[in-house]
């Protein structure tokens, strides 16, 4: 693993990359409020070991790249897209193979249309369309909605206090497959340590933008692979439904039992869908 901050306009992206440099590339891009520490650095390696340069980093507001004050997101999601692209420049990568979970599916869609140059393939995880879904889809899961509730009365800066918190909701979110409650914590203690400003991942919940590529998603060339759990309560399973209609050239790795998340017992079957998916993209 190699670690190499990224200077973009006039912020700074932290980064990290696994594998050879001269092997195609994998972006690995996270969702909302969480670090680069999501893709577990064992799954990473796992990815190089397949033959990938793999590259996971920091967006904004989280780990050891810029954050704002909490309350504050003077940046939109098409800011996100271009830091994405940002990143790609700094390794010097003319392309690479997206893989998106949650707002890195979004973040990822809207580069492929923004920049279908610089987007070999795509893999969607955990994530819907930019733009309409069916009416018939279920919002997010009101227990999420009611965990999220509350936060307020969670002191932020006590560790302790935030990893009981945090933990819960990583439970929440794990579908029906076992919890690894001790590697959880062990996430989120390094998450909360490593951050510049741990409160600022909120600034998430208030991003706007991307309305100029919304619905457009039929637009699309890159082949794309679907990863999703059948026990989502963020993104519900349905929106793959929307997504298989929408794409031109989708496919879809189903996860029974998973939830919004990268659980462990998964990594076999996806890692070994994006490698075939990626190459498959690298020969057509």
């Amino acid at each position: 693993m190699s670690e190499k901050t990224i200077a973009h306009k006039d912020i700074q992206i932290a980064t990290e990359s696994f594998g050879t440099p001269n092997h195609p590339a994998l972006l690995l891009l996270a969702g909302a409020t969480v670090s680069m520490l999501f893709w577990d650095s064992a799954f990473c390696q796992r990815l190089a070991d397949k033959g990938f340069f793999v590259i996971r980093y920091d967006n904004r507001d989280v780990g050891r790249s810029t954050t704002y004050q909490p309350g504050t997101t003077p940046y939109d999601l098409v800011d996100l897209v271009d830091d994405a692209i940002a990143v790609l420049d700094g390794y010097q990568r003319a392309e690479a193979h997206f893989v998106g979970i949650s707002l890195g599916g979004l973040i990822a869609q809207i580069a492929a249309m923004k920049y279908p140059q610089r987007v070999q393939s795509l893999t969607l995880m955990a994530t819907g369309p930019w733009g309409d879904s069916d009416p018939d889809i279920p919002e997010m899961d009101q227990r999420i909605i009611a965990f999220q509730a509350q936060a307020d009365a969670v002191d932020w800066t006590d560790e302790s206090a935030v990893v009981r918190y945090m933990v819960e909701g990583a439970a929440l979110m794990s579908g029906r497959k076992s919890f690894n409650r001790k590697r959880s914590e062990n996430l989120i203690r390094e998450e909360f340590r490593r951050a510049n400003n741990y409160l600022s991942m909120f600034n998430h919940a208030s991003l706007q933008g991307g309305e100029d590529y919304y619905g457009r998603i039929h637009t699309i060339e890159q082949p794309t692979l679907l990863i999703h759990g059948t026990d989502d309560l963020i993104w519900p399973f349905q929106h793959t439904k929307v997504m298989l209609r929408e794409l031109k050239n989708a496919k879809l790795l189903r996860l029974e039992g998973t939830g919004h998340e990268l659980h462990e017992a998964d990594w076999d079957l996806i890692i070994d869908g994006i490698t075939n998916h990626a190459k498959t993209a690298l020969e057509t």
